[in-house]
């Protein structure tokens, strides 16, 4: 597998994804909730903002390196949780922890991964890796999933808060998607379903919903590990005092990529609401609609510490598998120092929002 020699920019990666992968995979993959206007409004958000570059700065000691709970990293990019990956590629999450070790990236498993914890951790060897966990209806299967990551070297929890319930993906169920019987998230087997329950009344609020999330659940999580947590799916700002009051060590705002609630703000436009209400505390992060190192500076901008990235890393790994995914990383990493660069931002310490354009 060969990544073509036109592929320069994520939206390439996304082109040829798109034109080699199965209906159904695309619907899984690409599908948005409802009409699609959050995954839409994401890119538009982006696309809207314009940036005010500064001429004549001495860029002698330009560097994108951060530090995010401790860590020093060469850049603040993520990659984000999504599930399946043997879904576009046989070496599944594999070949992404070795491209994230490759490139020095931060990689969050997502707990739906389809090959367990343990063997990405050691594919990764040492990347810094997150994993990411929805919390179980029985509290024993959490703490079983927390342990094994304990276990297994990963370095923070990221809890996400905004799936309930799936959403309503109209592009999925047109395409007819299912898992293919040797695909399934391993890293929950034998575990109780979370389907409907029996009995009267809506399968959604009298079944699933009955085992949601809640604050409490939030701080039982705290008091049970030393590692890092972080909530992801967070735009409310509201919700984000209330979580570094329960004494989470950071915040993600994200919409799930437009793929749970449709009509929901850009995660680019909801971001500094959560940052002024965050107050400093802990780190905010941001996911949805990171397409361009453009991108990326505008959310450093807006008062995020470090994004991720989740739906190009699937489109990569489709089109490139390991050195797919390792070369849209480095694409992405060098269109950011280039704007730093352009914009005269040597450090991401220098960029604020004076970068952003206000007619």
């Amino acid at each position: 597998m060969t990544v073509p020699l036109d592929t320069v920019s994520l939206a390439d990666y996304e082109r040829h994804f798109l034109n080699r992968a199965d209906e159904g995979v695309i619907g899984y993959i690409a599908g948005a909730a409802a009409d699609g206007l959050t995954q839409a409004a994401n890119r538009k958000a982006f696309d809207a903002l314009r940036l005010m570059p500064k001429s004549l700065v001495d860029l002698r000691q330009a560097s994108a390196a951060c530090t995010l709970l401790g860590e020093s990293l060469p850049f603040p990019i993520l990659i984000a949780p999504t599930a399946y990956h043997r879904l576009v590629h046989p070496a599944g999450e594999r070949a992404t922890a070795e491209a994230a070790r490759l490139t020095r990236t931060p990689y969050v498993v997502s707990q739906q991964a389809s090959l367990r914890l343990e063997e990405v951790a050691e594919a990764a060897g040492d990347a810094i890796l997150w994993f990411q966990l929805y919390l179980r209806p029985l509290r024993e299967e959490t703490l079983t999933l927390v342990r094994r990551a304990e276990d297994s070297g990963y370095r923070a929890l990221v809890v996400t808060v905004d799936a309930p319930v799936t959403g309503i993906r109209n592009h999925e169920q047109r395409a007819g998607f299912v898992l293919p019987p040797d695909i399934s998230a391993v890293n929950m087997a034998g575990m109780v379903a979370t389907d409907p329950v029996g009995g009267a009344g809506s399968p959604v609020f009298r079944g699933m919903l009955q085992h949601a999330a809640r604050w409490e659940d939030i701080r039982w999580l705290r008091s049970q590990t030393r590692l890092p947590i972080l909530l992801k799916g967070i735009l409310n700002p509201d919700d984000a005092g209330r979580a570094v009051d329960l004494g989470v060590d950071g915040i993600i705002v994200s919409n799930h990529g437009g793929r749970t609630l449709d009509t929901l703000p850009a995660t680019i436009e909801a971001l500094p609401a959560v940052v002024s209400a965050a107050r400093g505390r802990v780190p905010v992060f941001l996911d949805g609609g990171i397409r361009r190192g453009t991108d990326v500076l505008k959310a450093i901008a807006s008062g995020a510490a470090a994004v991720l990235v989740g739906q190009p890393v699937l489109h990569a790994l489709a089109v490139g598998g390991m050195v797919g995914v390792a070369h849209m990383l480095t694409i992405l990493q060098t269109e950011l120092e280039v704007a730093m660069a352009l914009a005269g931002r040597p450090t991401l310490s220098d960029v604020d929002a004076s970068v952003l354009f206000r007619p």
